[in-house]
């Protein structure tokens, strides 16, 4: 039989018999065919999780039979396993609340429990989408639960990518320690520096970007799920709520608890918007490292000059022998798209009115999105672009030694109005600082040897 009847409250529709998916799922196919991209693996796998997860917790409540739990679980552990994943067919754009995405879970597991208790597909009085598979759930309680779940189960991925990021950044500001070099403030010439420096205080920024989104994550620990429509809990069994969160964080592997209040928790979207922010702090960081890395080796005769990036491929179908900062290039165009998805999902986070908030889909297709380009570039840019850059030396000890700016260490001998002349003539005579110094006999050899030590204008001296 190439379709079989289901039946909604909307009525009656044929559905083909290998799907798993069943009418609401048609619907909702037929709603929103918009753009053709789908919800990602972590997030079936988190929803599926949730559904286990319910069923079991169901199960020892006495709120669902033996035979009908055992059966759903075992259809969830199929899709757990990678099965029957190209059955999750909902567009990410649909209806508020993620009510279709649930649905189509509901189905598909509800269709498969059929065939493993030798039932036929759309038996729904035997074992039914919305009153067994979704026994004491709604998906308003259980899209933002799977969308907080998701983030967890993605985010050791980033971590580790963020990690190896650093650890490139922090190799460089070791092996660029004694590379001294002007610094820059208002893109002026500024006091001295070291290149390994200001490639040290690029990991620390990072570091301290994934210092805050590690906090937020921890955020979304508190979850939804037992809440039903409103937060109250209606139709849920005596003990439900602990139960399917106890049981979730057993199967998923990571520590949920339940919201504060679950009202709260259908009516807010701050954890998600909180993460998101923190990844938009993240992505505009990145921006300013890459446009650094950009600047530090723009040239290679007519720009700073002072890296060198490694070269990926040829920069110019025109120009011969060109090659461009490509990868920073690409980096900067992730990190835009991040700061974007986060606007999408701050939008999102105010659209809730009263008592739920609908737009979470966007919300999180926006966050694991982000998540997953940056958790799949930030390597490969580590690699490809941090671990080999190389320093030009003599360039950076050039502009050591010509920035006015080294009139500064005259200051404390000299004061600052005569420091101030010293560095005008610097620049208009382009003699250097100390040679200036000498020339006008302004401090003793001594003085001057102690004053422009590289240690003492770089902080080091102490150390």
């Amino acid at each position: 039989m190439e379709n079989r009847k289901e039946k909604d409250s909307l009525g009656e529709r044929e559905v083909p018999n290998s799907a798993y998916w069943g009418i609401q799922t048609l619907r909702a196919q037929e709603n929103f065919s918009i753009s053709g991209r789908r919800a990602g693996a972590v997030f079936v796998r988190a929803y599926v999780l949730i559904k286990k997860a319910c069923a079991l917790a169901n199960r020892d409540l006495g709120a669902l039979g033996m035979d009908r739990a055992e059966a759903i679980m075992a259809a969830a552990n199929e899709a757990l396993e990678g099965k029957h994943l190209d059955q999750f067919v909902i567009d990410i754009y649909q209806a508020g609340a993620g009510t279709s995405f649930n649905m189509n879970g509901n189905e598909v597991l509800a269709n498969r429990a059929l065939e493993i208790m030798g039932r036929k597909k759309g038996e729904y009085e035997a074992l039914s989408p919305n009153e067994h598979v979704n026994c004491g759930q709604s998906s308003n309680d259980t899209f933002p639960t799977a969308s907080h779940l998701a983030v967890l189960l993605e985010f050791p991925r980033l971590s580790k990518a963020i990690e190896t990021l650093v650890k490139a950044y922090a190799a460089k500001g070791r092996e660029f320690a004694d590379v001294l070099k002007s610094a820059r403030t208002h893109l002026r010439d500024a006091v001295p520096i070291t290149l390994g420096q200001e490639f040290g205080a690029y990991a620390v920024a990072i570091e301290e970007c994934h210092t805050q989104m590690a906090g937020a994550s921890d955020l979304l620990r508190y979850v939804a799920l037992g809440g039903t429509a409103a937060g109250t809990g209606m139709n849920a069994a005596k003990g439900f709520r602990q139960a399917a969160i106890s049981s979730l964080a057993n199967l998923s592997g990571v520590n949920l608890y339940a919201a504060r209040d679950a009202r709260y928790a259908l009516q807010s979207h701050f954890p998600l918007l909180a993460f998101s922010g923190a990844m938009r702090n993240f992505a505009l960081e990145l921006i300013r490292l890459a446009n650094d890395l950009r600047l530090l080796a723009s040239g290679p005769l007519t720009g700073l000059g002072e890296i060198t990036l490694p070269a990926v491929q040829p920069g110019s179908s025109m120009m011969p022998g060109k090659v461009n900062p490509s990868m920073a290039e690409a980096l900067n165009q992730i990190a835009f798209d991040v700061v974007g998805a986060d606007a999408t999902t701050a939008l999102a986070s105010q659209a809730g009115q009263l008592d739920l908030n609908v737009m979470t889909p966007i919300s999180i297709f926006r966050i694991l999105d982000s998540m997953s380009i940056l958790g799949n570039f930030l390597p490969v840019f580590a690699k490809k672009c941090v671990e080999g850059i190389t320093v030009d030396r003599e360039r950076c000890r050039y502009y050591f030694g010509i920035s006015p700016s080294l009139a500064t260490a005259l200051t404390p001998k000299i004061g600052y109005l005569k420091s101030a002349e010293i560095f005008k003539e610097c620049v208009e005579s382009k003699t250097p600082v100390p040679d200036l110094a000498r020339q006008k006999n302004l401090i003793s050899e001594e003085e001057m040897n102690r004053l422009f030590d590289p240690k003492a204008l770089t902080g080091e001296a102490d150390a």
